[in-house]
């Protein structure tokens, strides 16, 4: 009987211990089951919120583009894509919840995507008036232009006693000229390497000379005012991109185009003899009227190039113009002569250099300089060889400061000031110009 007992509590035991076994095996299968579920489900999770996350920044790049379009700051263009169907069915509280977080993850991007919104609007408004952008389809500008040119010349007739005394008569000449002038010009890219332009200026000029001390008298002074406007010599130009901007090479644009006499030519005009009170130390001739071009055709060809140094750009430009020989009727400033023959103006080189500061999405200013080489011009009697104008070739170095504001998406107001370096340039000119991008 004993024995009997101990082997049932033997088997008792074995039976107990292997249930026990195939309890805790089955219990740690299902705890598998279960971590592999939750996996599942954690994957399928990152997954959604992957996706609301780049939803949620592509919808925060287009509100920013849409107020930068709607408040001037973004040049007009193509909104970020939009996001996929299955990527618009969250719900909106997900949305929010994951808000911050997406908030947080796309900042960076954000910033730098605003920084180089705004950077782009206001040094492509300022690169428009030193470079060419081909971004725009047609371009509509108006401009008003001020300059004011005053020159003395001093005018000795006798010699020197002592290498100190001068004997003889001095005269004064000093020629005080204002001119304003309105510019309408259009301009259209063809394609993204290609851009016409169209420039036709309306010019209103104001000039007065002035003569004195001749004749041993600095009391006696001669003056005579003249004044003249009309349309000026329409230019046409077209700016075509050889190289487009890489990280080591600057954009590079070759600009050709020609200038046509459309403009009153200073050859031909009527002068008048000024003689105040009989003085024949104080006779002088002045025109009638003041021309409004240059009457020659010219052709000229240019290169410029520009650097982004954000945020700022770098420019530059080197350009020819050529000067082809025009026949006149009259080419003697002699009132009292009539004198045919051929006039040919010197060909001119220019070139310049500057820079350009993005202040703000709205506002940049550039600072640059500008120099003519003008050759002496040329004149021919009918059937005489041709002789250089003493005097005639000039050097016009110019300091310019301008400074660009975005009015609205469309519009810009542009002012520009010039400063005169040399005596052949103005002394200064100021200037206003709207461009309307459409």
């Amino acid at each position: 009987m004993h024995k009997t007992l101990l082997a049932t509590a033997v088997a008792s035991v074995l039976l107990f211990g292997t249930s026990n076994a195939l309890a805790q095996e089955a219990s740690s299968e299902q705890d598998q089951a279960q971590v592999k579920a939750l996996m599942e489900q954690l994957q399928t999770l990152k997954t959604s919120y992957a996706q609301e996350v780049r939803r949620l920044r592509e919808l925060d790049m287009q509100v920013q583009a849409l107020q930068a379009r709607l408040t001037g700051k973004a040049p007009t263009g193509a909104l970020p894509a939009q996001a996929s169907p299955a990527n618009t069915t969250a719900t909106q509280n997900t949305a929010s919840s994951a808000g911050s977080l997406a908030s947080q993850a796309g900042s960076i991007a954000e910033a730098r995507r605003a920084q180089q919104q705004a950077t782009t609007r206001s040094l492509q408004d300022a690169l428009l008036q030193e470079h060419t952008v081909f971004d725009n389809r047609l371009t509509l500008e108006n401009s008003l232009s001020y300059s004011h040119y005053d020159r003395n010349q001093l005018t000795l007739n006798g010699f020197l006693a002592l290498d100190a005394i001068f004997l003889g008569n001095i005269a004064v000449e000093d020629v005080k000229s204002d001119s304003l002038t309105y510019n309408l010009a259009a301009r259209y890219g063809v394609s993204p390497r290609l851009t016409l332009n169209l420039d036709v200026p309306y010019l209103g000029r104001h000039t007065t000379y002035q003569k004195g001390g001749a004749g041993g008298s600095a009391a006696a002074i001669a003056e005579e005012k003249t004044d003249g406007s009309g349309i000026g010599d329409v230019s046409f130009s077209a700016n075509y991109k050889l190289f487009p901007e890489t990280e080591s090479r600057p954009d590079t644009v070759l600009t050709i185009g020609f200038t046509a006499p459309t403009g009153r030519a200073p050859y031909g005009i009527p002068w008048k003899t000024i003689q105040p009170s009989g003085d024949q130390s104080l006779r002088f001739a002045v025109p009638e009227k003041q021309p409004t071009g240059n009457g020659v055709w010219q052709a000229n060809v240019a290169m410029s190039a520009v650097k982004t140094m954000d945020p700022a750009i770098v420019f530059a430009n080197l350009g020819y113009i050529h000067t082809f020989p025009r026949s006149f009727d009259d080419i003697d400033t002699d009132p009292q002569t009539r004198t045919p023959g051929s006039v040919k103006l010197g060909n001119s080189y220019y070139f310049g250099a500057g820079v350009a500061f993005a202040f703000n999405e709205r506002t940049s200013m550039s600072l640059s300089f500008s120099d003519r080489l003008s050759a002496k011009s040329s004149l021919r009697q009918k059937d005489l060889p041709w002789t250089k104008v003493i005097g005639s070739d000039a050097n016009a170095a110019t300091f310019n400061m301008g400074v660009t504001y975005a009015l609205s998406q469309h519009t810009t107001l542009v002012t520009l000031l010039g400063i005169g370096l040399t005596p052949d340039a103005p002394d200064y000119s100021l200037t206003f110009k709207i461009p309307y991008v459409f």
